[in-house]
């Protein structure tokens, strides 16, 4: 019997930072002949982005499911459908709202899948941005309850992967997406040899190291916020509240990407941020603009406050699927775009919000056509 241990898998380097700055980013449209100012990037991780003239799509949870995530960047007009994974939004802005983790087998390969796009849309003037949700802190902090075997076995694959790039991790994290599905097929053809109690034992130790505070994993989710504020309009997993705006939502970020990275001393009281990622009125928990309940009035009072507080036109929300597909409530002030697209939850259909000039329209597929549900103008 072959016998593991935390150390019998190789340990990458950290590729975080030792230090958390400030910082402000822009970049331009890379055509010629466009009049669009550049995007502005605020905060590290990034926290307020000024992308005039763009157009905005939102996408909610995706939990591990690579296919239907490609379908709904397909439908959102950003993925080519070619198979080559292909950024074709031109400067549009992509916004993934979190819970890309749990559920699902190909978690690695959407991550990847999202910084690939996100390199590609930056050269055209475009940008890819995305939140971080609940089962993205609870993986931080090690409950993996919700993980299917065939995560498990996807981040030994990728462990081992990221050896034979001597752990280049940009490039080998980039790539992963377009070669993950060949280290499935190989893992299944030598399964024999390990025998399913070690590889379920191997893939427990090897998604420990990647995504223990200051793992590779971790250090790459790190890089998103938990909430972010795009022109006018307000991502997050489960919604802001008026105590989160007072606390900073740029402070709630880097708190929440120090202790990803691994920053926070061991000896402090705070190990992890509390408001943003623990309790049932964190950032990345909070139900209550998502539930269908009679007496709404509270929660209005409640989003208004922060919308006004942020100088924020609407927010757009995932984290509780909505059977009857993405939604507004609020006069529209609150988008609920989680449909449980994933094969592992509700396995529907995917629809996308998108954004323009502030008005708001969610995108669903019926077979081979796109239609539209529902369009909302701000202006």
């Amino acid at each position: 019997m072959v016998s593991l241990c935390l150390n019998s898998l190789p340990l990458p380097p950290s590729s975080c930072p030792k230090k958390l700055t400030e910082t402000s980013s822009s970049f331009s449209n890379g055509s010629i002949g466009t009049a669009l100012k550049p995007i502005v990037v605020n905060g590290n991780p990034p926290t307020f982005v000024s992308a005039p003239g763009r157009r905005i799509v939102a996408v909610g949870d995706l939990h591990g499911d690579l296919d239907q995530a490609r379908y709904a960047l397909e439908m959102a007009g950003v993925l080519s459908s070619d198979g080559q994974d292909l950024w074709t939004g031109e400067d549009a802005v992509l916004v993934q709202l979190g819970d890309v983790l749990d559920r699902g087998d190909d978690e690695i390969a959407i991550l990847s899948l999202l910084r690939s796009l996100g390199i590609q849309a930056k050269a055209k003037g475009g940008a890819v941005f995305q939140v971080n949700g609940n089962h993205e802190t609870m993986n931080v902090e090690g409950d993996f309850r919700y993980v299917e075997s065939g995560a498990f076995d996807e981040c030994a694959d990728f462990l081992e992967y990221l050896n034979d790039y001597e752990y280049d991790w940009d490039e080998a994290f980039v790539r992963w997406c377009g070669v993950s599905r060949i280290w499935k097929d190989e893992r299944k053809m030598s399964r024999n040899h390990w025998g399913p109690w070690n590889l379920r034992q191997k893939g427990l130790i090897a998604r420990s190291v990647l995504f223990r505070p200051g793992g590779p994993l971790a250090c790459e989710l790190a890089r998103h916020a938990v909430a972010l504020k795009v022109n006018d309009w307000i991502f997050c997993h489960g919604g802001l509240l008026p105590h989160h705006v007072a606390y900073g939502i740029e402070k709630m970020n880097k708190e929440v990407s120090q202790w990803m990275r691994g920053l926070i001393e061991e000896d402090t009281n705070r190990n992890m941020p509390f408001i943003a990622t623990k309790g049932y009125d964190s950032v990345v928990w909070n139900r209550l603009y998502s539930r269908d309940i009679s007496d709404l009035a509270d929660y209005q009072i409640n989003q208004a406050k922060t919308l006004q507080a942020l100088g924020a036109k609407a927010m757009v929300v995932g984290h509780t699927p909505q059977f009857s597909g993405a939604n507004c409530e609020y006069n529209c002030s609150i988008w609920r775009i989680d449909v449980g697209m994933s094969s592992g939850v509700l396995n529907s259909r995917p629809e996308v919000l998108e954004i323009r000039d502030d008005k708001a329209r969610v995108i669903r597929s019926k077979r081979n056509r796109v239609s539209e549900l529902q369009m909302v103008d701000y202006l």
